[in-house]
């Protein structure tokens, strides 16, 4: 098969248009999805290929339009709804977290629920502390919900592949200062196992866990570590929920070192998480307490502001060069 060159937006139309080819009751629902092709574009080209019927515009009612996303799913319809940005995930809670994540055992898992929610992350655009967060550790926390988090188009893809196959609710959590970043993708359908995490930068002295669009940051941080003589190890989780726990544990069983990074607030978010699979599966090979870096306990500032909030490469290389004292 063929690898081109495509952004994670080109990624994630591919494999829904892939999918809607393959499986004609596949419906996507959301705001300006149409003809509009989507707040940021990502449906580019399925409402002329797939026409209203199955590409619907939805109202200004994030419920409403998981709820109906819900009711298809249920009834054998595999539903694809886009929620534009992941702050008012909080307005689709009900449908996704009390119904979507429970049906299938309400029915004593005799049902699929073909459901994804897609939505961006959207922040360092200084639009605010209502369209800046990232609540993914409030999806995590839900029992029955998968939470998927690429940080590039190759994995965008594969991870979507699955995620519309699997049959279960699955929230679809992309980054929209990603979109554009381009990454060899394959033309084959071939999905990604969830639960799977990637070693994007292999190192013997310290691991540094991340996900999304601090990917980069991570491995910037660690090739200028490198000239200090740090070989840092980067893990890119791919999927919250499930979490490859003896990933994690593997690697810092060999470095012996943890620096946790995200853009989420520090409490209660996914470092935490991190920290206690590390310490229960590596606890007696850990050399130094776990570092976490992440965004401040604040909600986000409009603007320039908004820069003295979230993390930096150099608190990165900051942290890594605590564990390593």
């Amino acid at each position: 098969m063929t690898t081109r060159q495509l952004s994670m937006a080109e990624a994630i139309n591919e494999a829904i248009r892939h999918e809607m080819r393959r499986d004609p009751n596949i419906v996507l629902l959301g705001q300006d999805i149409g003809a509009y092709g989507g707040t940021f574009g990502v449906y580019k080209g399925l409402f002329e290929e797939f026409g209203p019927a199955r590409v619907r515009d939805g109202p200004l009612c994030e419920a409403a339009t998981t709820g109906f996303g819900i009711g298809l799913a249920l009834a054998g319809m595999p539903a694809i709804v886009e929620i534009e940005f992941i702050d008012f995930m909080t307005l689709a809670s009900d449908a996704v977290v009390n119904q979507a994540a429970k049906m299938r055992s309400f029915f004593g898992g005799q049902v699929r629920v073909p459901l994804i929610v897609r939505t961006p992350i959207v922040n360092r655009l200084g639009l605010g502390a209502q369209h800046s967060q990232s609540l993914e550790a409030w999806l995590m926390h839900v029992p029955g919900l998968r939470v998927v988090i690429p940080s590039n188009a190759t994995d965008a893809k594969g991870l979507l592949l699955t995620a519309i196959r699997d049959g279960n609710p699955t929230v679809f959590i992309e980054h929209v200062r990603l979109y554009a970043a381009k990454a060899p993708v394959d033309e084959a359908d071939d999905p990604i196992p969830f639960g799977t995490l990637r070693v994007m930068r292999e190192g013997a002295d310290a691991t540094i866990v991340t996900y999304s669009a601090m990917v980069k940051p991570c491995l910037d941080a660690a090739a200028k570590l490198a000239q200090e003589g740090i070989e840092c190890e980067v893990l890119d989780l791919r999927t919250l929920a499930p979490l490859d726990h003896e990933g994690i544990c593997a690697s810092v069983r060999k470095t012996g070192r943890l620096v946790i990074v995200h853009e989420a607030v520090k409490t209660c978010g996914v470092g935490a998480e991190i920290a206690q699979t590390a310490i229960e599966g590596a606890f007696d090979y850990l050399q130094a307490p776990i570092q976490r870096v992440a965004s401040m306990d604040l909600p986000i500032p409009p603007g320039k502001l908004q820069d003295v909030v979230f993390p930096s490469g150099g608190d990165v290389e900051n942290a890594v060069r605590k564990v390593m004292e």
